[in-house]
């Protein structure tokens, strides 16, 4: 048993010695690179911050069950209860989709047009909220890029003054500093680019998700508002909007 813990202790011993010398070599890569690495850092910060809000947001705070709602729903509407039917919207997860179709639910005594207005009023509002910061994603894996492509030049340049310009003795070192100088700036832009774009892609397909909900279960509440209309109880819906509905 004894020297079952010893071995533990020694795979965990080397297991930490790896980290260090992972970490040691991150370092002096991130040297070699020089000044290119300093954008490529801030470029990097400022994505892993965006995609960790979005993330919280549109797969957290945002997210709803949106066919266990819209069944809910259903079986207020259908039993001509408007006053259950906003109760139960409002007792919801606060999300884009619930406060959608609550601006909705609170404009049916109106008709069948102001619930129309209300619906797509609420949609307008909220969908930029979804959208929100996503598409700097975007924008930055291309910075990502451009700045190490501007530290590979910068490498270059020195390796090409280097060969004009120094000494002899001192071309080696140069030209090796030079292109450890360009090869880094370029993988470390790629290491920050290339993550930013596919959480780019990842968080625009699902903010398209989201509003795609939203106008399908806004549709689907206006119909059933449409549909049901004459068994809601103590509403004093305009006749014109009865008459446009039989249109």
């Amino acid at each position: 048993m004894n020297l079952g813990f010893v071995a533990n202790l020694s795979v965990l011993a080397n297991a930490a010695g790896g980290n260090e010398t992972f970490l040691q070599e991150l370092g002096r890569r991130w040297e070699s690179g020089q000044a290119g690495m300093y954008p490529i850092a801030v470029c990097l910060v400022v994505a892993l911050s965006i995609i960790i809000e979005r993330s919280i947001v549109l797969f957290g705070k945002a997210s709803i069950n949106k066919e266990g709602f819209l069944r809910g729903l259903k079986k207020h509407i259908y039993a001509g209860d408007l006053d259950k039917a906003i109760n139960y919207v409002a007792g919801q997860k606060n999300t884009p989709l619930t406060n959608v179709i609550k601006a909705g639910l609170m404009n049916v005594p109106k008709g069948q047009e102001e619930v129309q207005a209300a619906l797509d009023e609420a949609s307008l509002r909220e969908t930029p909220r979804l959208e929100a910061r996503t598409g700097y994603l975007a924008m930055l894996g291309n910075a990502a890029m451009l700045a190490g492509l501007l530290g590979t030049v910068n490498g270059l340049i020195t390796c090409f003054e280097a060969v004009a310009n120094v000494n002899p003795a001192d071309k080696a070192t140069i030209l090796a500093n030079g292109i450890s100088e360009a090869m880094n700036c370029t993988g470390f832009g790629l290491l920050t680019a290339i993550p930013a774009l596919i959480a780019f892609s990842v968080l625009m397909g699902r903010t398209q998700g989201l509003i795609n909900d939203i106008n399908e279960t806004s549709v689907s509440v206006l119909n059933l508002i449409v549909a049901n209309r004459d068994k809601f109880k103590n509403l004093n819906i305009p006749a014109s909007a009865h008459a446009h509905a039989e249109e």
